[in-house]
């Protein structure tokens, strides 16, 4: 469906709020094209009818991981003004950026159900009410979940295989004969 066939008047009435984050101050650093890619989306939302002045950064959780919202100040905010009403869209470069964790993620996705806000992210824009785009960015969010899993379950394994005693494997013809 068509981008703009989504957005309604009702909801270029209110802000469209633009999240930032990086998972690490290492990545803040270090990936600065992915932070002005995130900072870009500023310019889709004033293309689909909202004007700048009505764009809401919300950056402060920089370095901050996505595995919870409990200690991240901005999604707490974010999720506190779309559940009052003050939101027509959110827009995150990826559903990573948002949550990391499914319970936070879909949290989000009920509260801009019932507020009638918009997700966009660099595939498109969404409308949780509607049953499959709420199926698409509910597997988006199971994806973004899975993938940290597997990054910490990488990480763990190479720490094991680092701190576990190496075996050195001689050759049949190295061996000593018994």
């Amino acid at each position: 469906m068509n981008e703009k066939l989504k957005v309604q008047s009702h909801h270029l009435e209110r802000s469209a709020y633009l999240y930032i984050r990086q998972s690490s101050m290492r990545e803040v650093m270090e990936n600065v094209e992915s932070t002005k890619r995130q900072y870009d989306l500023r310019g889709r939302a004033i293309g689909l009818g909202w004007r700048d002045d009505q764009v809401t950064v919300i950056d402060s959780d920089q370095g901050e991981s996505g595995a919870s919202a409990s200690w991240r100040e901005g999604f707490q905010r974010l999720v506190s003004d779309v559940g009052m009403g003050h939101a027509g869209i959110v827009m995150g470069l990826e559903v990573s950026r948002l949550a990391r964790n499914n319970a936070d993620w879909h949290r989000l996705l009920e509260i801009c159900a019932l507020a009638d806000t918009l997700i966009l992210d660099e595939d498109g824009v969404y409308d949780p009410a509607n049953f499959n785009d709420r199926l698409l960015l509910g597997l988006k969010g199971t994806m973004s979940e899975a993938e940290l899993h597997v990054i910490k379950a990488r990480l763990r394994g190479g720490i094991l295989k680092q701190s576990s005693p190496r075996r050195i494997s001689l050759p049949p013809s190295d061996r000593p004969h018994l």
